[in-house]
């Protein structure tokens, strides 16, 4: 985590944290995020039982509004902490596990430099070697947006268990801001533009160390751990 926030910091992004208990509307209606989105529901999203409204942030998405709120633009900001999702885990998902988010809003930010700055950041951690493809996706707090997949560290292309016989690993979600975040955060969408991105620090891990189980970073066994 540490050496993803120094390559970003060297491109000019700023840290800032939020908290890990967080409330309904910036974990998700600020976000864009319908009432009705299954994201929503107990299987996703951990509730606060006897708390109104107030969830386990599921991103780090959620310090998005929050910052902006408090800030002018321009801005360029990554936001690292844990995240947490009720769902099944296996070799590449866990219940609790490490996001990394990146926001950068401006008047004049483009698609094109949130795809410059994606490959440069991969190539920074994971050697000039990486491959990067982006696949149009939807997000409610972007548009358009993409998901972002990196060349499998185990098969190189092939097809593996781990990447699911695809040659990729999904480690990312991005985008461009959408209009509505920025009048949640306070910011004309008239003027000023955005984008953003996100994804698991434990993924990022797996693929630049070569670790098959992500549920090997939890296990507490120092064989793992004492190889670094």
């Amino acid at each position: 985590m540490d050496e993803i926030v120094r390559i970003l910091a060297g491109l000019g992004f700023e840290v800032t944290l939020g908290p890990e208990i967080e409330t309904e509307h910036y974990n998700f209606d600020a976000l864009n995020v319908p009432k009705d989105h299954p994201a929503r529901d107990v299987q996703d999203t951990f509730w606060i039982k006897g708390v109104k409204e107030t969830v386990l942030r599921t991103q780090t998405s959620a310090v998005q509004v929050r910052y902006m709120e408090k800030h002018k633009p321009p801005f360029r900001i990554v936001v690292p902490g844990k995240v947490y999702r009720y769902e099944a885990t296996d070799a590449t998902h866990e219940t609790q596990f490490h996001q990394v988010e990146g926001m950068v809003v401006g008047e004049a930010v483009s698609f094109g430099q949130l795809k410059w700055t994606l490959e440069t950041f991969f190539k920074k951690l994971l050697g000039d070697e990486v491959k990067m493809r982006l696949r149009p996706s939807f997000f409610p707090f972007v548009e358009p947006g993409v998901e972002i997949d990196i060349s499998c560290f185990l098969c190189h292309g092939a097809g593996c268990g781990v990447c699911k016989r695809s040659g990729w690993i999904e480690v990312m979600g991005g985008g461009m801001i959408h209009p509505n975040v920025l009048l949640a955060g306070g910011i004309d969408p008239r003027k000023y533009r955005g984008f953003a991105f996100g994804g698991g620090v434990d993924r990022l891990v797996m693929i630049k160390y070569g670790i098959e189980d992500v549920r090997l970073l939890y296990s507490g066994d120092l064989r793992l751990v004492n190889q670094f």
